[in-house]
């Protein structure tokens, strides 16, 4: 049975049962630019309790060292990069520990997606090849559909990656597709969130833009380096150390954070900040705890 946390008395329970913390960023921690209620205390308060916090976001647009930058701005300090988990960098420990793709053939990986994408795998040694990157090579003119052939360097790609990119256009795309028209060349997906939110609104996800890609090409993503899937928790959970049963999911999806605590067996708590309702929480039984918002484990332990 799903509970809403509504005294102080559940959040001593709270912090009592579990050692570890797992947070979504996007809808949970803040919005855009914005850092949601009683976070920042929130965060001060489990520390004050020595509790593990991980924060886990299927965002591929930011790198890790963004995300401490971006806490360290809403004055939420004294976490270090390896408590950052996201989409980006997952899909670099992928290709890395999983597909063994070369770093020493000269071949670079193409992205269609931001800079968190090719900041992650540029730590681990890879070369990557964008969008922006042709920008340089070629005359604005140049960059047209009816030059598309001169813009494709097939014997150069050995992997193809997409995320969220918020300058997504035709060219891109038609680029995109046509490396995934040779089977050879492995698929990646960051995640496939349909969207995330942002201010007072949506926006479509990385998942609206990997869908486009999957139609046009006729292929399927080898694999999806996002929540839910266990890859990540599995990384997760044997780079820290964790016992599942001493360790709390929180998020604001329940397709994505609540599913990716659920199938790995570990309880979950929504907050609807993000695009989930009340309705929906009490109706599903993946979800262990509910509240309005994460601040209230600071707002109602006074």
């Amino acid at each position: 049975m799903t509970v809403k946390l509504t005294t102080k008395e559940q959040i001593n329970s709270l912090l009592d049962k579990y050692d570890t913390f797992l947070f979504d960023c996007d809808g949970v921690v803040w919005i855009g630019n914005e850092l949601l209620p009683s976070v920042k205390e929130t965060m001060e308060l489990l520390q004050q309790h020595d509790k593990k916090l991980i924060f886990v976001s299927n965002n591929s647009t930011k790198s890790r060292n963004d995300y401490i930058h971006k806490l360290n701005n809403f004055g939420i300090f004294n976490i270090n990069v390896d408590q950052i988990v996201n989409s980006a960098y997952s899909t670099a420990t992928y290709i890395e520990k999983v597909l063994k793709l070369s770093k020493t053939d000269g071949k670079k990986i193409w992205v269609l997606g931001q800079s968190g994408i090719t900041d992650e795998l540029n730590n681990k040694g890879y070369q990557t090849m964008t969008f922006d990157d042709l920008t340089k090579k070629f005359p604005h003119d140049e960059l047209t559909m009816d030059n598309i052939d001169n813009l494709i360097f097939k014997d150069e790609i050995n992997c193809v990656v997409v995320g969220l990119d918020f300058n997504t256009n035709y060219l891109k795309v038609g680029i995109t597709m046509q490396y995934l028209l040779d089977n050879n060349i492995p698929f990646i997906a960051t995640n496939i969130d349909s969207t995330f939110p942002f201010k007072n609104t949506k926006l479509p996800g990385a998942g609206s833009i990997v869908e486009i890609v999957k139609f046009a090409s006729n292929r399927e993503p080898i694999a999806i380096c996002g929540k839910p899937n266990n890859g990540m928790m599995d990384s997760i959970l044997i780079s820290n150390n964790l016992q599942k049963d001493k360790t709390l999911m929180i998020g604001d999806r329940i397709n994505t954070d609540m599913k990716f605590g659920f199938n790995n067996q570990i309880d979950t708590l929504l907050v609807l900040t993000g695009i989930e309702t009340e309705e929906r929480a009490l109706n599903e039984k993946i979800i262990t705890y509910y509240t309005n918002k994460l601040g209230d484990i600071y707002d109602l332990s006074k």
